[in-house]
């Protein structure tokens, strides 16, 4: 599966955004996903994860009540919808598809998209 992040941008703390992840192929329902991010100088850090169904979804307790996992099987898309972003939330979010019981490791991924950057200005 091929995936693209995208709907980064620049925005004000307090602020909102919406990331979706596209992913080609026709059997995106049999996967679950997750979003995963990565600030400059930092290690790749889990940041939501969303089962086949979208029935199960999973968070960094960083983001617990602020950030959203969903997705819409029949668009082939996973969205994460960011509110209430602080500076410390800037990094290049990307998605991947979950291949293994864990959810919060790097290792538990694969067909890592390319990232989208999100900035949130103080």
């Amino acid at each position: 599966v091929q995936l693209q992040a995208s709907g980064g941008g620049l925005v004000q703390a307090g602020g909102s955004l919406r990331l979706s992840c596209a992913a080609s192929g026709r059997t995106f329902s049999n996967y679950d996903m997750g979003w995963f991010r990565q600030a400059p100088g930092l290690e790749r850090e889990f940041v939501a994860g969303i089962t086949r169904s979208g029935a199960m979804t999973y968070y960094a307790d960083s983001v617990k009540g602020r950030f959203t996992i969903s997705r819409d099987n029949a668009k082939n898309t996973v969205f994460l919808q960011m509110n209430s972003l602080k500076p410390e939330d800037t990094a290049v979010y990307y998605c991947a598809r979950h291949i293994s019981p864990r959810w919060d490791t790097v290792q538990a991924y694969d067909s890592w998209g390319r990232g989208t950057l999100v900035t949130v200005s103080s």
